[in-house]
């Protein structure tokens, strides 16, 4: 039983390291993202994973918002 708790409270603690942005452009679209946003500064251009797990990118003035969820 006390091999459960454990591997509960190590679940438990990995799941709260990762956590879920919310990205709201100019022109209305609400993207996700499973990790923090990165902005590339030689481009200009935010650069994320979304939850499907491709890499994707928007240019910074197009972004109105991130949020973190």
């Amino acid at each position: 039983m006390k091999h459960w708790i454990a591997a509960l409270l190590c679940l438990t603690a990995l799941s709260g390291c990762a956590s879920e942005h919310l990205i709201l452009t100019t022109d209305g679209q609400l993207l996700t993202s499973d990790d923090e946003p990165e902005l590339d500064e030689d481009t200009g251009m935010l650069e994320f994973e979304d939850s499907e797990g491709r890499k994707q990118q928007i240019p910074q003035s197009q972004i109105k918002q991130i949020m973190e969820r």
